[in-house]
């Protein structure tokens, strides 16, 4: 694979000790493939289960210190509930399940962008900063509203089935 620009993961991995190239080679010029020193990769986390464990820690940090992850989660679980209820197909099960799982990953990703922005600019305002954030707020925005469509989809027909059996016992 050659490169035209270097990559952000190239100009990351510069910051890696590894061997360099003897030939010398000018901007224009394409790059040959560049392997990755990933030594450094697993110092941090010496298993699986530290992984797995920092990965909790993030979930439980999300949960814990922001509000619209835990009001996504909950509303995430009824949602799971009621088709499960309402006695949804499996795959609509999933459907409902795999979209919750984005909405939940973007607010994580938006906790992330938070954090960093927050950790770079400190108390001081940049407009730049105020960008990102907005960013990742509209990210989970789209995602929750794409989730309402699909819930709305898959749950209001049944439920809407359910009420009006019910109303015509009464």
């Amino acid at each position: 694979m050659t490169l035209d620009r270097p990559s952000i993961s190239s100009q990351i991995a510069q910051f890696l000790p590894m061997p360099q190239d003897s030939s010398s080679q000018t901007v224009h010029e394409p790059k040959k493939a560049l392997k990755y020193n990933r030594e450094l990769s697993w110092k941090i986390a010496s298993s699986l289960a530290t992984s797995f464990r920092y990965a909790w820690g993030g979930l439980s940090y999300a949960f814990e210190t922001q509000r619209n992850f835990r009001i996504h989660t909950v509303i995430g679980t009824l949602a799971i509930g009621l088709g499960l209820f309402l006695q949804l197909k499996p795959v609509e099960i999933s459907v409902i399940g795999v979209t919750i799982g984005i909405v939940l990953a973007m607010e994580l990703l938006n906790t992330a962008i938070e954090s960093v922005v927050d950790l770079t600019v400190g108390q001081s305002y940049h407009e730049l900063a105020k960008i990102a954030k907005d960013c990742g707020a509209g990210a989970v925005l789209v995602s929750a509203m794409a989730a309402i469509i699909v819930g709305t989809a898959l749950l209001l027909p049944p439920l809407w089935a359910v009420v009006q059996i019910a109303i015509a016992r009464q």
